[in-house]
């Protein structure tokens, strides 16, 4: 395994050698940046509550939030009561999703029959469905070989988008419009590339974290098991991280359609890009730093946080209490907590607290983040300018990760990227159903703005 330090190193060494300005360029392009950002923030103060056709100069340039402009039906994000797939939270389909034999956690497999038909299936059906992602899931030969060869080092998140791209060989959906199939059909081609690329997914990410973190050996697909408890197999995990493996892939695939992954898959898509290079782009968005990085800052922290602590302080609240303030004091966040629509604690926070009570509840590091549950919305509410002070899905994930033995943080967005396939894929199904035609936003310049609104400039 190739440290994080080296990986560092070596992007270090390329920045370096890529930092040449021979033509003057860079020096000219930092010369004009001070007045060119001075010019956009006049620009917000003055008319950033006028309203550029259906949105303000503000959501312009503020990454366009809060404006409703897309049609996303799997999924619809209540500020108060959370995520909902097609109309059920997550505590309804932890009770009313199909589960395995001997677990207690929901079924991937059944969810993505709720996603794709808006009913909840039957144990048959999901049972059936299991069966069909087995029989869909072999890899080509050269993506097997292609994640092999990658080179040591490669983040993960690479791998995983590449060897996406790799299968696109097999694209039922490109070779259909390249023969002329009639846009009426676009579906049903798509559909056939969703559920390809889905099955494929737990072999292709298993089969990286094999080969980067430990011997490279890999179980194959196996019929008998279900796509969560395939998952975790495949990763070395099997026993009790196979229902950890079923909750985490259920409530990470799916946030509404505004979201960078979710978003990124319905933009390419609309350019009728076949599902895999869609997903291989919705990939490239969550591996931000401010989109799927977000468990490994969590943990992270919590880690650099728990080194200052003596085992009686990790359940001290006015030490941790403490130690938050100076954080904050710092000019840092507290990383976990908030979201940019939720206003109360997310629901994907709360039914993995229930898992670790269930299945871990004397670990430290459980009971550390259980600790500050109880004393940072307080904290945070005192600040009295963060609107929503609870924690988020991000707050306890990668507790639970480490806890069995998934120590190798670079990998968790890779799991994050293939619970969210389940999520993006299905409504991209829906979005060639229905004939969603290609996105095509109008922008705007800061100066066709400030020529709009002359006369707030006088």
């Amino acid at each position: 395994m190739v440290s994080p330090t080296t990986c560092h190193r070596s992007m270090f060494a390329i920045s370096r050698r890529a930092s040449s300005d021979t033509s003057g360029l860079k020096k000219r392009f930092s010369e004009i940046l001070p007045a060119a950002v001075e010019e956009v923030v006049e620009t917000r103060k003055v008319v950033g509550d006028e309203v550029l056709g259906t949105c303000t100069v503000d959501q312009a340039y503020g990454g366009m939030r809060g404006v409703s402009c897309m049609i996303y039906e799997t999924s619809l994000l209540d500020p108060e009561e959370g995520i909902r797939f097609r109309g059920y939270s997550i505590p309804e389909l932890q009770e009313k999703l199909p589960h395995a034999e001997g677990g207690q956690e929901p079924l991937p497999e059944g969810l993505l029959w709720l996603l794709l038909t808006g009913e909840l299936p039957t144990e048959a059906q999901t049972t059936a469905l299991s069966k069909e992602l087995a029989e869909r899931s072999a890899l080509p030969a050269h993506v097997t070989e292609l994640i092999r060869n990658f080179p040591k080092g490669m983040h993960p998140m690479t791998q995983f988008s590449m060897a996406i791209m790799g299968c696109q060989t097999e694209s039922k959906f490109a070779k259909a419009y390249h023969d002329g199939v009639h846009k009426r059909e676009y579906w049903n081609y798509w559909y056939e590339d969703t559920m390809d690329i889905i099955a494929k997914l737990p072999q292709i990410a298993g089969l990286i974290y094999r080969c980067s973190f430990h011997d490279g050996k890999c179980h194959d697909y196996d019929a008998s098991r279900d796509y969560g408890s395939n998952m975790a197999t495949m990763m070395g995990k099997a026993g009790q991280f196979e229902d950890l493996m079923r909750l985490y892939l259920v409530i990470h695939s799916d946030h509404e359609g505004g979201n960078v992954s979710a978003h990124t898959s319905h933009l390419v898509g609309s350019a009728l890009s076949d599902p895999y290079l869609t997903l291989a782009a919705s990939m490239n968005g969550l591996a931000g730093p401010l989109h799927g990085l977000a468990n490994q800052e969590v943990l992270r922290w919590l880690k650099e946080f728990s080194k200052e602590l003596t085992p009686e302080q990790m359940s001290d609240k006015s030490k941790l209490a403490e130690m938050c303030h100076a954080t904050l004091n710092s000019g840092k966040v507290i990383p976990g907590y908030g979201h940019a629509v939720l206003r109360k604690t997310d629901p994907r926070y709360t039914c993995q607290r229930e898992f670790a009570l269930k299945h871990l509840p004397n670990d430290p590091m459980f009971q550390l983040v259980g600790t500050m549950y109880e004393i940072v919305p307080d904290i945070l509410e005192g600040l009295g300018k963060v609107k929503n002070p609870y924690p988020n899905v991000d707050a306890h994930s990668g507790v639970l990760l480490q806890y069995y033995d998934v120590t190798e943080e670079d990998f968790y967005t890779v799991m994050f990227g293939v619970s969210r396939a389940l999520g993006v894929l299905p409504m991209s199904v829906w979005s060639r159903a229905l004939g969603l035609p290609l996105e095509r936003p109008k922008s705007w310049t800061t100066g066709a703005i400030r020529e709009k609104f002359a006369d707030k400039f006088k």
